[in-house]
């Protein structure tokens, strides 16, 4: 393998030690993703250089500029504090003609425009929730085609932020409440969808023409009170004496039949050609009883810490986590790029 001069841009707070000594679980947990992928890629032989960024794209330029890396290895998912700005420093990285990896610009734009992303899965019919937005300041009228419950999310944050078991809603006052919520609490417009009650599925892939699709991976609430939402919440997601009491946990999952297994890869590489994704993405799906699919979100760029949804799965597929980094980096290093192509 050859050695490779690499950049990992991230943000500034999140650049990691050298060593855990000495570190908490919970100041561990804050930069484990950076830790995780500087440490594999050392291991692998590299040599590797943390980047850290907030606001400003001269340390960036004159990375590149004086030590001439080979590729940059992009941790970064927010610019100016701004989760859509990463999309922007990744044009800049194709402007400075520097290979990186992950999703493209486009890619980025499409996936985490979840207005614009939902209306292209509907005009090619891949199945998606029923959905409106609500700009802010703007008065709440729900469409008569839209149905509860209702789910209420901000059109622009992601990682779950501002979604709690509130932000299921069965009345028109509890919708004008809750949209009043992200309107005030997330500065954002609200994204308004009719709830899928059903089974919470992930897809993790990677590639840029071909596709590879690994093992579906599925989210359980084995501990949940009877009659709450099964949902995704920021406490579900990051709270770790919160999993544990309520037996909430993530494995491959059990019980797909092949047909089923084909459906959902089929599906998932669509909505990746859709949105113009390249690198590699994590798909979120519900599957309901009688096995209808849909497409909740894409989310190109996903976490990449040892131990996680994406990288278990790959570890499932049979690709261990350095090798899962290589090929990552292999895909940025040969995405062809418009200036890579011309010449």
């Amino acid at each position: 393998m050859k050695k490779l001069r690499i950049i990992v841009p991230m943000h500034i707070t999140l650049v990691p030690p050298d060593t855990l000594d000495g570190y908490t679980d919970k100041e561990i947990a804050e930069w484990k993703t950076e830790y995780d992928v500087v440490r594999a890629l050392r291991d692998l032989g590299h040599e590797v250089r943390p980047l850290g960024l907030i606001d400003d794209l001269t340390e960036l330029r004159k990375a590149i500029s004086d030590w001439k890396p080979h590729v940059a290895f992009n941790l970064l998912e927010e610019f100016h504090s701004v989760p859509t700005y990463d999309q922007h420093v990744v044009s800049y990285l194709e402007l400075m003609r520097q290979p990186y990896t992950g999703c493209n610009p486009r890619g980025l734009l499409l996936a985490h425009d979840k207005e614009l992303c939902k209306k292209l899965l509907t005009y090619h019919r891949i199945a998606t929730p029923g959905f409106v937005v609500f700009p802010r300041n703007r008065a709440v009228k729900r469409p008569t085609k839209l149905k509860f419950p209702l789910i209420v999310k901000s059109a622009t944050e992601d990682a779950s932020l501002g979604i709690s078991q509130a932000s299921i809603v069965a009345s028109d006052d509890k919708l004008k409440d809750r949209v009043a919520f992200v309107f005030d609490q997330l500065k954002s417009d609200a994204l308004v969808e009719e709830y899928i009650d059903g089974r919470e599925l992930y897809v993790g892939m990677m590639g840029n023409e071909r596709l590879q699709t690994f093992p579906v991976w599925e989210m359980s609430f084995a501990g949940m009170p009877e009659g709450a939402p099964k949902i995704a919440t920021r406490r579900v997601k990051w709270d770790e004496a919160y999993q544990k009491k309520y037996g909430i946990a993530t494995d491959a999952a059990a019980d797909l039949s092949p047909e089923t297994e084909r459906r959902i890869a089929a599906i998932c590489k669509r909505v990746y050609r859709v949105l113009s994704i390249s690198g590699y993405a994590r798909m979120d799906l519900r599957m309901t009883e009688d096995g209808r699919l849909y497409i909740l979100e894409a989310n190109p760029n996903p976490n990449l810490s040892y131990g996680e949804d994406f990288s278990e799965s790959a570890e499932k597929a049979g690709i261990a986590y350095g090798d899962l980094l290589q090929k990552i980096i292999n895909l940025g290093m040969n995405y062809r790029a418009a200036w890579a192509m011309q010449g």
